[in-house]
């Protein structure tokens, strides 16, 4: 007989100044402010790109404060490009509270990022009167305050840093002329979408090249081609919808910039981003689970960061490759009068951002919470979509994949290579927080809500 001793790994054992029952403010509290985040975005129609890279700097920062107190291993210092651990006077830490810190971030960070952050000034100001009310001391609250508003400066410098307000710099995009390249489609005929995209700094990929997806299927119009075959599934799938693709396309729409025409009027669908479907999905994870509130908030960075650096690589892609949206095509080649289900969006088809961003962040869920973690996604109901039930993240991140080419806006080849695309992303990101963050990553293998229980295990 052989006896193992598997001991339950917790998140920083015996690092955290704070335990679980300590907290003043929860995962559920996180969470709460989070979606709040996603409200605001989802009303200021911030494009997928950018909304991800929010989400980024928002989660990044509520952990680096939350690392200031006594837990270094929260860090994401060793890692991520650029960035140098926030530098704050310990008698400040001393005298402010971990949790409230790390909520109160959320709003701070949000309101300095965000186009109406101004709105998250009342929320921060409603967070420390609860603060108050959960017995932080008036003058903890203050220090807490004081503490974020150091933390988010030195954070915001960090912002500034990775290029994104150069863009508006950059000459502006003309689709490039020939039947195999992207054009812009109704109802609105857009102008691209961040075609320079790939010019901001990457949070952990080396550069937006790093993951060059698979060369996309050449154009060619002849009708034994591979591209024209590719063509006309897309057309006949969607003319035989049937009622649950229709449903998986619909709730995985998640385009910010939807257009309805109505006669001679257009007007405009707030949605939530791709992006923040993830993030919602993210956070529900987190409540079942009952992740404690620095796990909580190192899994939402994590995420979000994956989400940012999979949109950079994606985008690189895109406008390397130009490819033809299949509306332009099949409008062309097939049938004038043929529409997609949802609306094509308004930037080159190869590939799938959908596939790629969708894969990379169930990749590192998975890491986190294993391959056999079922949910329930409820994050498009407040936008009329019932909730779906998955069994695993993966089988999300493949349906939302999917879903593109029922939606009628991308080829087979771009959904497939996306996947890959986006495995790669994943697998490496998860590698290099593992390596540099190695506590993060083990705790939910044997999660313990003792925080201390040490599981014996006899095996013959």
């Amino acid at each position: 007989m052989r006896k193992y001793i598997l001991i339950a790994f917790i998140l920083f054992l015996g690092t955290t100044c704070f335990s679980q029952n300590s907290e003043k403010f929860s995962s559920k509290d996180y969470v709460s402010a989070l979606k709040k985040v996603t409200d605001v975005i989802v009303n200021d129609v911030t494009s997928p790109v950018a909304a991800a890279r929010y989400y980024a700097y928002v989660t990044l920062a509520s952990n680096e404060v939350l690392s200031l107190f006594q837990m270094p291993e929260q860090s994401f210092s060793k890692s991520l490009n650029g960035f140098q651990k926030l530098q704050v006077a310990d008698t400040l830490i001393t005298k402010s509270d971990a949790s409230l810190a790390s909520v109160y971030t959320v709003y701070k960070m949000a309101e300095k990022l965000l186009p109406s952050g101004y709105k998250f000034s009342t929320e921060a100001d409603s967070l420390m009167r609860v603060a108050i009310k959960k017995e932080i001391s008036k003058e903890k609250a203050l220090c807490t305050s004081q503490l974020v508003q150091v933390a988010v400066n030195q954070m915001i410098q960090y912002v500034k840093e990775d290029n994104f307000r150069k863009l508006s710099s950059y000459k502006k995009y003309t689709p490039l002329s020939g039947d195999g390249h992207w054009q812009p489609t109704g109802p609105g005929y857009m102008q691209a979408l961040e075609p320079n995209w790939n010019r901001v700094r990457p949070f952990l990929l080396d550069s937006a090249q790093q993951f060059k997806p698979i060369a996309s299927i050449a154009f060619d119009t002849t009708k034994t081609s591979s591209f024209y075959k590719q063509m006309n599934e897309v057309y006949t799938i969607v003319n035989k919808l049937t009622k649950k693709q229709k449903a998986i396309a619909s709730f995985w729409d998640c385009n910010p910039f939807a257009l309805q025409q109505i006669g001679h009027v257009e007007f405009g669908l707030k949605k939530i981003s791709p992006g923040g479907h993830w993030i919602g999905i993210t956070g529900n994870a987190c409540l079942k689970k009952e992740t404690s509130l620095e796990q909580t908030i190192f899994i939402h960075a994590t995420v979000a960061i994956t989400l940012t650096d999979a949109f950079i690589s994606c985008w690189d892609g895109k406008y390397k490759t130009n490819r033809v949206r299949p509306e332009t095509a099949i409008n062309k080649w097939i049938d004038n009068r043929w529409k997609p289900l949802l609306q094509t969006p308004p930037f080159p088809e190869y590939t799938s951002g959908h596939s790629v961003i969708s894969t990379a962040a169930a990749t590192v869920l998975t890491k986190f919470f294993g391959d056999n973690f079922s949910f329930t996604d409820t994050s498009e109901t407040e936008f009329g979509l019932p909730e779906r039930k998955f069994k695993s993240f993966l089988q999300a991140s493949q349906e939302a994949a999917i879903s593109r080419l029922y939606g009628g806006i991308h080829f087979r080849d771009a959904v497939d290579n996306g996947v890959l695309q986006g495995e790669q992303i994943g697998k490496y990101i998860a590698k290099k927080i593992l390596e540099s963050n190695n506590k993060n990553f083990t705790f939910m293998k044997e999660r313990n809500r003792n925080n201390n229980q040490i599981l014996r295990h006899n095996e013959m």
